[in-house]
């Protein structure tokens, strides 16, 4: 059961933060992590209060930039003095790495099984949400691409990361991500169906955010 004051203050106080990110990085993305940082959780002997706080934290560290956000979210946790209302100073110090291992493209693997939890529940792969997400984040990162720029992008980033050969590592082999990452990459193979879902959700996307500019 998680501290009920440690919940408030993250629902108060860290989820509010993501609210500023890009769209595929904000408040439904944290609480996704969470939710399936707990539920993976579950598996070993970890401290359920530990998990739920490394999640929120996670990726807080964007609003100072994607290059650097997996050391600006450690910097952000081990500066928080209101953590140590629950946890302890080795504790904290165990939640900043693995908040620093979460990123998908670190070339070593988590120091803590925490990291691993994190870094496996970031994964989130579900094909249709990850290209949804990498629109998302094409749109409000890189907006002078057309729908052709953004698709040769799309394409470029999931062979780089999702793909066979891919930098993409799953940390924790009882998830379920094996399965969903085949199916991605079926799907990245299927030119035809990637593309006709990158239209759909496209259009949904860029229709989306036509309306709240007016």
């Amino acid at each position: 059961m998680i501290d009920a004051r440690l919940r408030r203050y993250v629902e108060e106080e860290i989820l509010p933060r993501y609210d500023k990110h890009d769209a595929a990085h904000r408040r439904d993305h944290a609480l996704t992590v969470i939710e399936q940082s707990l539920a993976l959780s579950k598996q070993f002997d970890v401290d359920e209060n530990m998990v739920y706080a490394i999640a929120a934290y996670h990726d807080t560290g964007l609003e100072f930039g994607r290059e650097h956000h997996h050391t600006e979210s450690k910097r952000i946790v081990l500066e928080d003095e209101r953590l140590r209302e629950w946890f302890s100073e080795e504790q904290i110090a165990t939640m900043g790495d693995a908040v620093e291992d979460h990123r998908a493209s670190s070339k070593q693997p988590p120091r803590t099984i925490y990291g691993r939890i994190v870094a496996e529940a970031d994964r989130i792969i579900v094909p249709k949400s990850i290209i949804r997400r990498t629109i998302q984040y094409t749109l409000a990162n890189h907006p002078h691409l057309n729908r052709e720029e953004g698709y040769e992008r799309m394409v470029e980033h999931l062979n780089e990361k999702y793909n066979y050969g891919g930098y993409l590592r799953l940390w924790i082999e009882e998830s379920a991500n094996g399965k969903r990452l085949e199916e991605l990459r079926q799907l990245i193979a299927d030119k035809e169906a990637l593309r006709t879902l990158y239209d759909s959700i496209y259009t949904e996307e860029t229709a989306s955010k036509h309306l709240c500019n007016n």
